[in-house]
């Protein structure tokens, strides 16, 4: 069973940085793809970004596109996004979930099985 755990979210205000981390355990797909994705209140979950570990091969949300970067340390298990230039149109819950296979369908979160609890990020104005 994939396990997920995010952490790193909470309050800034606009301009500042945040870095999201996601640790994984449980993992056994030989190639497989971590996403990011965000919810605000009262909308649709939407990707924000992706890596595929077949290749380390990095996929952005326009909306995040130069702000936003995503890696990994496979020794930790974990995947982070690092946030900067932080808008308040970027306060959501953040949240992290794994497929199996090399592809980032970041506009298709059902292709995602396994997800995490969800961190909270809110920039403030």
């Amino acid at each position: 069973e994939v396990q997920i755990v995010e952490s790193g979210g909470g309050l800034v205000q606009a301009g500042g940085s945040l870095r999201l981390s996601c640790t994984t355990s449980g993992v056994t797909f030989d190639d497989y793809a971590i996403g990011w994705f965000r919810q605000a209140p009262g909308k649709e979950r939407k990707g924000v970004s992706c890596i595929s570990s077949s290749d380390g091969s990095t996929y952005y949300a326009d909306s995040v596109k130069g702000r936003f970067t995503i890696s990994e340390d496979n020794a930790k298990n974990t995947v982070y996004l690092q946030m900067t230039s932080l808008k308040p149109e970027d306060t959501a819950v953040y949240y992290c979930a794994v497929r199996d296979g090399i592809w980032c369908p970041l506009r298709n979160p059902d292709d995602f099985g396994s997800w995490g609890q969800g961190t909270q990020v809110t920039v403030s104005s």
